[in-house]
């Protein structure tokens, strides 16, 4: 095995076991604070510090690993996390909105510590073949998301099985065995010889900008129906705590198994895979939430409807976002691959918070359908800016 395979590795090895915590504690979280019976508009806000914190610590996370080396940044992440787990065990009358928006802060400054460290590393132990490039990042994201459709399965498990409190210790122990591994990483990865400026946090390439805004409407357009209107909706329709668990689940899963595949996907396409192929893959994605609304409005059984019409929006999704995800680090050169990653995953963060909060404000106010318009909204955004990314590299050519 050579050394760039084995630190691959071990980095894909700590996201996983990051991933099925930060699944599972969405799940818990919802599921646990609706019992209790919160709002889902209360709900969502207790995800608000989680996705702030997100953005924050993306824009310096990118800065610190450039500094200090991402082995370091990724080490400090999985901490945070376990940290953020072992306040979630406290008695259920100290779990007030505040603490557990603290907690959720942790989390979310955990989360993007460990994704940034986890994709740029991949770019650094990649080289410059764009092919291998390509795999490596859609495998370590998709099998990411399908670990994670498994940690909103499992959350909803040790829910029905250990409680809350239980639930959570049980996850902080899992995840301390990442962390461990995490130690055998080399010392220093990423970090730049002249010590970055925190001036760089901001990109100075506009195509990357451009990719930024439309990544942050393409994940806004997921995650308003995605983190508290689904959920919250499938319960109201009739659905057992345990099969909301099951079908989120399965749909992150089999999202998670077309992102991997999107290289083997597009392996077609003569022209290769570009910023061409993004803009293709949003223009289909747009259809989707405006059949599922129709399906909806003319009173097909709603069951089938939502299921069925947000698994063909998930196939879609996913390559839209394994694309997404090799972009950034294709244009991005490797002195500034932690940098570049860091701002992109800030917009990233920056999508899901509006998404987060448009979910249970979106859905209390006008209901699962006006979550569905609104996302195909963001999806006419998303393929806008990245229209404007393919104008301005080919601006860039000439």
């Amino acid at each position: 095995m050579t050394a760039a395979l084995r630190h691959y590795l071990i980095i894909t090895g700590n996201y996983w076991a990051f991933t099925l915590t930060d699944g599972a504690i969405r799940m818990l979280v919802v599921l646990h604070f609706y019992q209790m019976g919160y709002s889902p508009f209360a709900i969502a806000m207790l995800f608000v510090f989680y996705e702030v914190f997100g953005i924050v610590t993306n824009f310096v996370g990118g800065w610190l690993g450039a500094r200090i080396g991402l082995n370091r940044t990724m080490q400090v992440g999985t901490a945070l996390q376990i940290g953020a787990l072992l306040m979630l065990t406290v008695p259920n009358p100290m779990l007030t909105v505040v603490y557990v928006m603290v907690a959720q802060a942790l989390s979310g400054i955990a989360k993007d510590l460990n994704k940034m460290s986890a994709k740029a590393g991949v770019k650094l132990v990649a080289g410059a073949a764009d092919d291998q490039l390509f795999k490596w990042v859609a495998w370590i994201t998709g099998s990411k998301n399908a670990l994670k459709g498994v940690g909103f399965f499992l959350g909803a498990m040790l829910l029905a099985w250990l409680g809350f409190q239980g639930a959570n210790l049980a996850l902080a122990l899992l995840l301390v065995l990442g962390l461990i591994a995490t130690l055998t990483l080399p010392s220093g990865l990423g970090a730049m010889k002249e010590k970055a400026k925190f001036s760089a946090l901001f990109s100075q390439d506009p195509a990357i900008n451009w990719l930024a805004a439309a990544r942050l409407f393409l994940f806004g357009a997921r995650d308003v129906w995605f983190v508290v209107a689904l959920p919250v909706y499938l319960v109201s329709i009739g659905w057992d705590f345990e099969w909301v668990g099951a079908y989120l689940a399965l749909w992150v899963v089999g999202y998670g198994l077309v992102q991997a595949s999107a290289p083997a996907l597009l392996r077609g396409n003569k022209r290769g895979v570009g910023v061409h192929t993004a803009l293709l893959w949003s223009l289909i994605l747009i259809a989707t939430p405006l059949l599922i609304w129709l399906g909806l409005i003319v009173k097909l059984d709603p069951s089938w409807v939502v299921t069925l019409g947000l698994a063909v929006f998930g196939a879609i999704f996913a390559i839209n976002s394994a694309v997404h995800s090799y972009l950034i680090l294709n244009v991005s050169s490797m002195d500034k691959a932690s940098m570049n990653v860091g701002f992109y995953y800030a917009a990233n963060a920056g999508g899901r918070l509006l998404g987060t909060v448009l979910s249970g404000y979106a859905y209390q106010t006008i209901g699962i359908e006006g979550c569905l318009l609104i996302s195909a909204v963001f999806i006419g955004l998303a393929a806008g800016f990245t229209l404007q990314m393919s104008r301005s590299l080919m601006a860039s050519q000439h």
